[in-house]
């Protein structure tokens, strides 16, 4: 049987997330229910990716199935309308109760927070029973954060077996090759490259071959291809960082990219890397004056 639904997730893993929503306005026939509480969520999380958080909250009512809900919760914790404690609180109930907790949906959202909350091992615990390649994608996202590249490698064995020609499965190889490093560098370069060439090429697609460029010391590669995501979407977060980087290595200024992603993502790992560095710098200006 056809999976009616691999244009739109593909589109959503690949970061196309319009192309996810065009896809999915055309399925409005011929879905079983949990096809359309699927397309419906994939929908919904591509307007977050877009950060258009205001439609999600307005749509998605306090009757929806419980897997609409977890997005909802996601959207609203991610605009800040909700705050971490009463996401926390939340993610807490459902993932104590017999039913949500088995929720694929309720798993992912309470991962994906608690990534963000740097609470690896509450991510881990949510999500690492999960069987669809999007669990055990974020599993190797929190391996790797926690620098535990082994076990990385194991999730990706895994998913391999499941499904080795599956974008999921073949980015998640390209975040493991990067964290290697070495040669596995430009076997991840080759595998966006691919990715890009065979699809369409997205904002994570150009800041996934960038860091490879990055890692291989190709800086001006590196900044042709953020520029690229930045033509894309002016707004994220991931290639405004990156830019950072790539224009320090450059030795060219930083400060209207620094400007616009505290603008846009305040809570940014990198604006608190520079908000930490600045601290130190005053502290160590007061004391030698």
């Amino acid at each position: 049987m056809a999976d009616l639904l691999f244009a739109v997730r593909n589109n959503f893993y690949l970061g196309a997330f319009q192309a996810a929503i065009n896809e999915a306005a055309d399925l409005t026939e011929g879905l079983s229910e949990m096809e359309e509480q699927e397309r419906d969520c994939l929908v919904y999380r591509s307007y977050i990716g877009m950060q258009q958080y205001d439609i999600v909250l307005s749509e998605i009512t306090e009757d929806a199935n419980t897997a609409l809900l977890a997005v909802k919760l996601l959207a609203s914790y991610l605009s800040g309308r909700t705050d971490t404690e009463t996401a926390l609180a939340t993610l807490s109930d459902w993932l104590s109760d017999s039913v949500s907790s088995i929720n694929a949906m309720v798993s992912l959202v309470a991962g994906i927070i608690y990534v963000n909350e740097e609470n690896y091992v509450e991510a881990l615990k949510a999500c690492h029973q999960g069987r669809s390649l999007e669990q055990m994608a974020l599993c190797v996202q929190v391996y790797l954060k926690m620098d535990r590249v082994d076990q990385a490698e194991k999730q990706v064995r895994a998913m391999q077996n499941a499904d080795d020609d599956a974008t999921l499965t073949q980015l998640a190889t390209a975040w493991t090759n990067l964290a290697l490093g070495g040669q596995k560098v430009q076997d991840a370069q080759y595998i966006y490259q691919e990715l890009g060439d065979r699809n369409s090429w997205t904002p994570r697609l150009y800041n996934g071959n960038a860091v490879c460029q990055m890692r291989m010391g190709n800086f001006e590669d590196a900044e042709r291809d953020l520029l690229e995501a930045l033509n894309k979407d002016a707004k994220d977060p991931d290639t405004l960082a990156n830019l950072i980087t790539c224009s320090v290595h450059l030795g060219k200024p930083t400060t209207r990219y620094t400007n616009q992603l505290r603008l846009i993502a305040p809570n940014h790992t990198v604006v608190r890397r520079l908000a930490s560095a600045e601290e130190a710098f005053e502290r160590a200006a007061v004391a030698v004056a």
